[in-house]
């Protein structure tokens, strides 16, 4: 009768470690601002508790974006809790076609950027409070990633400093201890890009590619606008990965953007940098962070370790 139950025990504790990931869509709305905040949860099942990553998608973007990124952290014991942001969500590319730039630039103005934060800021108040997720998260081990205006948006919770009439906008979350910039714009319309962005001084990942141009009626920014933010960045602890070509889309859920051959590659790439950069930051774990270029040189353009002094870069 012993053995039998050892042996029940044993499948059990098999089966828990064999969990896999699952997908939640949850329905917010933030009664202060009348604002809908749609999620979809990635959740490690069997883990607890569980760090944390908050995904923030670029413009014309959804939560159901990014699915590669959400997936592989899920499979690695992280949740990652992915963003809607609906004024400026996929609903900008529906709608007369003739009047699609006035949308997409209404929605790149200083009101919704703001209330990207918010929205971040508003999830993560919900998702700690979860009856079912909260208890479970790390509240010592939260990220934030985001792709393009997503980027801006994670800038903002991270600690970048925007002043308006005088004053200091409060945007940073405190709760958030690491950063992951793919594709980061610089803040249009500012001259100093530094005096915004040295205020950032958690830990950054940033993640870009030499033909990562973003053009949008009324705004273009060349690839060396990445570096340029990576530069200004005030972190003590930040990487910086270029992969040769592809394209500003590459990083989203596109699946032929930046070419065929390479998308699938630098998603790949990327999911793990991510995930690895992560693992340093939270646990110290160094191996495989410095693995990593190695496996990936073929299709690197630069890399700039957490590790390298401001001297060397």
């Amino acid at each position: 009768m012993l053995r039998w139950l050892l042996l029940s025990l044993s499948f059990l504790l098999a089966g828990l470690a064999r969990a896999e990931p699952s997908t939640h869509d949850l329905d917010w709305f933030d009664e202060a601002r009348q604002r809908a905040v749609p999620v979809r949860l990635y959740w490690p099942e069997g883990a607890a508790p569980v760090p944390l990553v908050v995904v923030s998608h670029g413009i014309g973007g959804s939560r159901q974006g990014y699915s590669y990124l959400g997936e592989h952290f899920a499979a690695n014991g992280m949740a990652s809790l992915h963003l809607q942001h609906v004024g400026s969500d996929r609903s900008l590319w529906a709608g007369n076609p003739v009047s699609l730039v006035g949308r997409l630039q209404d929605a790149a103005q200083e009101r919704e950027a703001l209330e990207r934060v918010k929205d971040l800021s508003f999830a993560l108040d919900r998702l700690l409070a979860h009856e079912r997720f909260g208890a479970r998260i790390d509240r010592a081990r939260i990220a934030a990633a985001g792709h393009s205006y997503g980027a801006n948006t994670v800038m903002l919770a991270a600690g970048a400093s925007v002043q308006r009439a005088g004053r200091q906008l409060e945007l940073r979350d405190p709760r958030v201890r690491a950063a992951v910039l793919l594709s980061a714009p610089p803040f249009y319309g500012e001259a100093d890009l530094k005096a915004i962005l040295r205020s950032i001084t958690l830990p950054t990942l940033h993640v870009t590619a030499t033909e990562d141009i973003i053009r949008i009626p009324g705004y273009y920014s060349p690839a060396s606008d990445r570096i340029a933010v990576f530069e200004a960045v005030g972190s003590p602890v930040k990487a910086l990965a270029v992969f040769e070509g592809g394209s500003h889309s590459i990083f989203t859920n596109r699946a032929s953007t930046g070419g065929a051959e390479l998308n699938p590659k630098v998603k790949a790439a990327t999911k793990e940098l991510a995930l690895a950069f992560l693992r340093r930051v939270f646990e110290g774990k160094e191996e495989a962070l410095q693995r990593w270029p190695q496996v990936y040189q073929p299709i690197l353009a630069r890399w700039i370790s957490p590790g390298t002094t401001a001297a060397a870069r």
